[in-house]
């Protein structure tokens, strides 16, 4: 086996296995979230989360995959679609020898970077769906997810990692805190706005009733698995794997990921008792979650302690960032807008300071993604609220979603059911 062919197993090899851990994301996420709702709600948690991954994957298949890469550097891409492998891996497939050189030119298998790719839309869908529990419809969510995933990311991924203009300024995101993370964060406060906060959440003096999650322990090992799935997102991200160098980058990467993350969660228990005027579990646990999207933008830098700061002052931008949120009456259920949005500006910005960034460059970029996704994400929700609607209907809510729209219980030996009439009353409602 020749050295090219060697680098292109490794390379093809490590978007797979990497990508096998970012999707395994989705099972920390739907854990992080069916914890921290009501257990009246933790059904349609988990039915929103594989929903939303199977959409991710089918509509970055068919669409969204063409629009951020084939038409490399144009704003929208084109209109034609992305069915799989390239010809000459169909010639090699087939036993075409001479169809060896073109697919090795390439460095990877086209399908392997198609699946690392499409792992990372389906994290971005994610964070919206944990902001706007407990309130949203469900097919309502799963057609912005479908139009996030096939339009409103493969845009802004066109505009970086596809050859855009952003790409060609010099902006620098290296796994994704303003392409993945703000863009969900964007997508998610949008949403956050659209709906408003859930019933009682707000006193009527405009003081934020706290929600205790359902179960905790669930809460922390979806942050685990987070944790866990994420030095997939980062290490996989170095986008090769063949030679020494490839090999030592993604070492570094991988101990910055997981310093920034701890610094993120000891920042955030620190400073949760004068923020929140308690020493608070769940600012230390998405203290982890800031830290890790704040390095994401940059977890290639060679001194290490630079992801010590810029993980903690992550935890820190998040704990205030979920105290600033009820301060504006925005209803955040698990922290994603803080974690996600806030880390997320903070870690593209960071890069200016560890990584050589260039600081109007990270702002045109951080803002001309912001302006897109919130205004797109506005006009989404928008249109959905007023064909379709948005939200649940009051009924619903009080009852739950799991009796309401699903007709079961999470964990139905805890929660009393609705009887018959009640049921189908509200079943006709939606």
């Amino acid at each position: 086996m020749s050295e090219q062919e060697l680098n292109f197993v490794f390379n093809s090899f490590s978007f797979l296995i990497w990508g096998c851990l970012v999707m395994f994301m989705c099972a920390g996420f739907t854990m992080l979230e069916s914890g921290s709702v009501r257990t009246k709600n933790a059904a349609v948690i988990c039915l929103k989360n594989i929903g939303l991954y199977s959409i991710s994957g089918l509509m970055f298949f068919f669409v969204g995959y063409n629009l951020m890469y084939v038409d490399v550097g144009s704003w929208v891409g084109t209109l034609k679609m992305f069915y799989g492998p390239s010809d000459s891996e169909i010639a090699l497939i087939n036993g075409d020898a001479e169809a060896m050189t073109a697919v090795l030119d390439n460095g990877y298998s086209v399908m392997s970077d198609w699946f690392f790719q499409m792992v990372f839309v389906a994290t971005t869908a994610s964070i919206i769906s944990g902001t706007i529990a407990e309130r949203v419809r469900l097919w309502s969510f799963f057609l912005f997810t479908a139009i996030l995933t096939s339009l409103i990311y493969p845009v802004v991924g066109a505009w970086t990692w596809g050859g855009g203009w952003l790409d060609q300024s010099g902006f620098q995101d290296f796994a994704g805190s303003t392409i993945v993370h703000s863009t969900g964060g964007w997508a998610a406060l949008a949403g956050a706005i659209m709906m408003g906060p859930r019933l009682g959440k707000f006193l009527p003096d405009g003081t934020a009733r706290p929600t205790v999650p359902s179960n905790i322990p669930l809460v922390t090992l979806g942050v685990f698995i987070l944790w866990l799935g994420w030095f997939g997102f980062n290490g996989g991200s170095q986008l090769a794997l063949g030679g020494a160098s490839n090999a030592v980058a993604m070492s570094n990467i991988l101990v910055n990921t997981n310093l920034a993350a701890a610094a993120g969660v000891m920042a955030a228990i620190i400073v949760s008792r004068p923020i929140l005027g308690r020493i608070d579990l769940l600012a230390g646990l998405n203290g982890a979650i800031a830290g890790l999207v704040a390095i994401t933008a940059g977890p290639d830098i060679i001194e290490h302690h630079w992801a010590v700061i810029i993980g903690a002052v992550g935890g820190v931008l998040c704990t205030a960032g979920i105290r600033l949120l009820e301060e504006c009456k925005i209803d955040d259920v698990v922290g994603a807008v803080p974690a996600h949005l806030f880390a997320g500006i903070w870690g593209t910005l960071a890069v200016c300071i560890a990584g050589g960034g260039d600081l109007m460059t990270q702002l045109t970029g951080i803002a001309a993604v912001g302006v897109f996704v919130f205004g797109v994400s506005l006009l989404v929700w928008f249109a959905i609220d007023k064909i379709f609607g948005l939200r649940v209907t009051r009924s619903v809510e009080e009852v739950g979603q799991d009796a309401a729209e699903l007709g079961i219980e999470a964990y139905p030996e805890f929660v009393l059911m609705p009887d018959a009439d009640i049921s189908e009353e509200l079943r006709a409602n939606q």
